[in-house]
């Protein structure tokens, strides 16, 4: 068991946890020095553009790869934007930098050069921080490296515990970030998040090497350098609770509302469900009001914007029949696996096989297994194999569903494997 401990933090960046000896495990008992200051202080913010260009003067003035981190708004605001940047890089120590005041960080972008990023959780941050002007040359994910290290709990505040014996707050992760002037609580906190990535980088980087996943570390944040957000079809069918509703009438009010809720949501820079969550719009869908006065009751941004549910149900209504939209979409992929026995019950057998032998890799290599291949194109794979099942036409057609090559380069023969098993 882990206890904590009040003791003060080490002062002046002392962390002194260079090296893996400070790891901490679950089977030795340790006391966790709380991090609570940054080792400079609480940086200023950085506005102004006069102020942008120090910052990136500083920064590539310093040495390593950089640290960097945002913090969003999006409980808040509309959309996923930075409200707050904020590097860190040795030699140029923390900087925090507010993109509504700057909102085009290319500079400091130009600075960071070809150096490496460190981020925690990668994919949250960068499409916002793309919005701004940062694009990483390369990069190290201290959360997809935990996952591909076997980490039990893979968040900040655990990697920092497990390596550096530190214990991390993270108390002021879901507040309102477009709040001016930042508090500076905040501020410290958003400081403390990049405090010890470049720490966290080396000791990672270490066991990466240990336990022979480096390459799969590197594929895997090369892979990241071209990841953009999924663009959804029809985003409206997510609407929790759309699946209660028996008609496509209903599932075409559910869409209406969605796209109205969406408009205004944008207009006021509000977060969607801050205007009205899903359960209302569902309800509204079910009581087909024509007025006002014919919606349902209980939640105020009904009435507050009645006259917009309105409308939006008049348009469902009067969409002709052959129009509605389907109420589900059809799958491109394979049908779901507990109906392959009675469907194509070989290609179950081989499936199952394949499975077990991935779990079997994951718990011998100490990974999870969705990180040694995802099930969507392993199910793909084994539903339309190739018409030769052997080891290139198998890594080709893992390749061609997006798998990596060091993952293919495991399945591959377990797929070969599995349809000797169960040839057909």
């Amino acid at each position: 068991m882990i206890t904590e401990t009040t003791t003060p933090p080490p002062q002046g960046g002392q962390h002194d946890q260079s090296s893996s000896d400070h790891r901490v495990t679950e089977d030795a008992p340790v006391t966790l020095v709380p991090l609570i200051e940054p080792s400079g202080g609480v940086p200023h913010v950085v506005e102004t553009e006069r102020e942008l260009a120090r910052a990136a003067q500083a920064i590539a003035a310093g040495e390593g790869p950089v640290g960097i981190d945002a913090e969003r708004a999006s409980g808040y605001r509309y959309g996923q934007r930075a409200y707050l940047v904020q590097v860190r890089r040795e030699g140029a120590g923390t900087w925090l930098i507010d993109p509504m005041g700057c909102p085009d960080l290319s500079p400091l972008g130009e600075a960071i050069g070809a150096a490496e990023w460190i981020l925690h959780a990668a994919t949250q941050d960068l499409a916002c921080l793309a919005e701004v002007g940062l694009r990483p040359v390369q990069l190290f994910d201290t959360e997809l490296a935990g996952r591909i290290l076997g980490l039990p709990r893979v968040g900040l505040a655990a990697v920092v515990e497990h390596y550096l014996g530190l214990s991390l707050a993270k108390e002021h992760s879901a507040v309102d970030w477009s709040t001016r002037p930042l508090p500076e609580p905040w501020l410290r906190y958003a400081a403390l998040d990049v405090e010890v990535l470049d720490e966290l980088r080396n000791l990672m980087g270490v066991d990466l090497a240990a336990q022979g996943k480096a390459e799969w570390a590197r594929q895997e944040f090369a892979a990241l350098l071209q990841w953009t957000p999924t663009e959804r079809v029809d985003p409206w069918r997510r609407t929790s609770g759309i699946n209660t509703l028996r008609s496509r009438r209903s599932v075409a009010i559910v869409r209406e509302l969605w796209y109205t809720r969406d408009d205004i949501a944008r207009e006021r820079d509000t977060s969607i469900g801050r205007v009205l969550p899903d359960a209302a719009l569902v309800e509204i869908a079910k009581a087909v009001p024509a007025t006002t006065a014919d919606l349902p009751r209980g939640h105020r941004a009904i009435a507050r914007y009645g006259r917009h549910w309105v409308d939006a149900v008049r348009r469902a209504v009067e969409i002709p029949e052959d129009d509605l939209p389907p109420r589900t979409l059809p799958s491109d992929g394979p049908p779901p696996p507990r109906v392959w026995a009675e469907k194509n019950p070989l290609a179950a057998d081989r499936l199952g096989a394949t499975r077990a032998a991935l779990t079997a890799f994951a718990q011998e290599r100490v990974i999870p297994v969705e990180n040694v291949c995802s099930p969507d194109p392993l199910r793909r794979v084994v539903w339309q194999p190739p018409s030769e099942p052997d080891e290139a036409a198998f890594t080709r057609a893992l390749l061609d569903q997006g798998v990596r090559a060091w993952q293919a380069e495991i399945v591959a023969p377990m797929l070969v494997a599995a349809f000797a098993q169960f040839p057909g």
